[in-house]
């Protein structure tokens, strides 16, 4: 049986700390926690995990060692060199975020609660576990622990438990899937840094996609599509790439709970966050916190004038529609969304050929589809590529069989001491307790669907 544990399945620090950077994360943390230290600097929150394939457990010997890398991530400082290249290519970070991010530390000693439970009272190494993990302190301080913690997660799992598998062709496999996209005109980024095996498997999918660029470049000039970056600042900057991305549903969860505005959640949101960085900086729109109907109302309504979320629109003032770039898809039916999506902008008169963004358990295949929808509807299809780059391995064992990722997440659970509520377009992905679920349903007028490919139990199976 194949098995990491080669002297080479932690990561590049080279004193086996599987975290190491700061910036290992995705963009649209940082770009959140900058707008957080603007507005809600002040504001409590907590986060939960929730394991959505809870029949892959961890064994007490990954619970271990997850604990001890945990732990390390409260010595990681952002370094000078990683500031100044986000000067240099993040400019819309203003010189107070950045500066307080160069002194920023995570303490997790202080803010993560991290246990585990197993069933047997004998307990070796072996033995499964079910872990509860949870974070709670300042927004702007927590805000980071995310995604490394679901990658820890995740190369745990894959370190303790199902070590039937092996690196052998990833960076060729990588090349393939980009290959593909390129010659089907696919716009395309990697977003997989959350469920990826481990850091070097990372790695080596950049190291992939950014060949097949090149020699795309060179070789094939008459292929439309484009590798354009990826959501991680650190292997943006490893690689010479682009950082992608802007916002995530904790943004409008927190909003919705700390003012327990949930009916005008959606355009307070909208309203700080160009508050903090201007019109049609960082504009790509996502819809479906509450549900996409929900959010298009909202969508329609005048923007608040650029550097004020507190300062009142004005009917001349365009739409939010108008100065976004475009939105993202992240659930339910992606064919149904563009639909949607179209026939709002139509319905708006705007006839630009606006962005929509798919990020939802992507592969090549329905990539290839949404973009043809997308295209024929009259808009511009762009794709953030996640856990089928970072986490598509099959058994060393059995060539046959897929090395099944983990399907976790950590959303924020509350904020001020008020529960979080998401609905989603998929009723899969909704969080919050039922009492407060169906309150929020009835404020914003939402009306539950279920996505017949939505089975996060078992997304990533096949």
């Amino acid at each position: 049986m194949a098995d990491t544990m080669d002297g080479d399945s932690s990561s590049g620090d080279g004193n086996g700390a599987a975290i190491f950077s700061l910036l290992d994360t995705d963009l649209y943390k940082l770009t959140m926690q900058c707008a957080i230290l603007k507005y809600f600097d002040k504001v409590h929150i907590a986060y939960g995990f929730t394991n959505r394939t809870p029949h892959m457990k961890l064994t007490v010997g990954a619970f271990k060692w997850l604990q001890n890398q945990v732990n390390r991530l409260g010595e990681i400082t952002v370094t000078s060199e990683e500031i100044e290249w986000l000067k240099k290519t993040c400019p819309y970070f203003s010189k107070d975020y950045l500066d307080y991010l160069q002194k920023f530390k995570l303490k997790p000693s202080e803010h993560v609660q991290l246990s585990c439970q197993t069933e047997s009272k004998a307990e070796d190494d072996e033995t499964p576990c079910t872990i509860s993990l949870s974070v709670r302190g300042l927004w702007v301080e927590t805000i980071l622990y995310e995604i490394p913690l679901l990658a820890l997660i995740s190369e745990a799992y894959f370190k303790f438990v199902d070590r039937d598998w092996n690196r052998d062709g990833q960076v060729a496999n990588a090349q393939d899937k980009a290959y593909k996209l390129l010659k089907n005109g696919c716009v395309f980024s990697e977003f997989g840094t959350r469920r990826r095996r481990d850091y070097k498997a990372h790695e080596q999918v950049m190291q992939g996609l950014t060949i097949a660029q090149r020699e795309a470049s060179l070789d094939f000039k008459d292929w439309t599509g484009k590798f354009t970056g990826t959501s991680n600042v650190h292997f943006a900057m490893k690689f010479g790439v682009a950082p992608i991305g802007t916002v995530a549903h904790e943004w409008f969860m927190g909003i919705a709970a700390i003012t327990q505005d949930y009916a005008n959640a959606n355009e307070l949101a909208m309203q700080y966050w160009t508050g903090t960085f201007g019109r049609g900086v960082l504009s790509i729109a996502l819809t479906d916190t509450f549900g996409t109907p929900a959010f298009l109302k909202a969508f329609a309504k005048p923007a608040a004038k650029s550097g004020s979320a507190e300062e009142g629109n004005s009917k001349e003032d365009p739409t939010y529609a108008q100065i976004f770039t475009g939105t993202r898809q992240d659930s339910g039916d992606p064919l149904e969304f563009v639909k949607t999506i179209s026939k709002f902008y139509q319905s708006q008169g705007i006839t630009d050929k606006k962005v929509v963004v798919f990020s939802d358990s992507l592969n090549v295949e329905k990539c290839i589809t949404y973009r043809e929808a997308t295209i024929a509807a009259g808009l511009t299809p762009s794709f953030g590529v996640g856990t089928f780059f970072t986490n598509d391995f099959m058994h060393a064992s059995n060539k046959d069989e897929k090395s099944v990722p983990l399907n976790i997440v950590i959303k924020l659970s509350e904020a001020e001491g008020v529960p979080a509520v998401k609905l989603s377009d998929n009723k899969g992905k909704n969080m919050g307790s039922d009492e407060l679920v169906q309150k929020v349903k009835n404020l914003v007028g939402y009306t539950e669907t279920e996505w017949r490919e939505g089975d996060e139990a078992h997304r990533w199976d096949k």
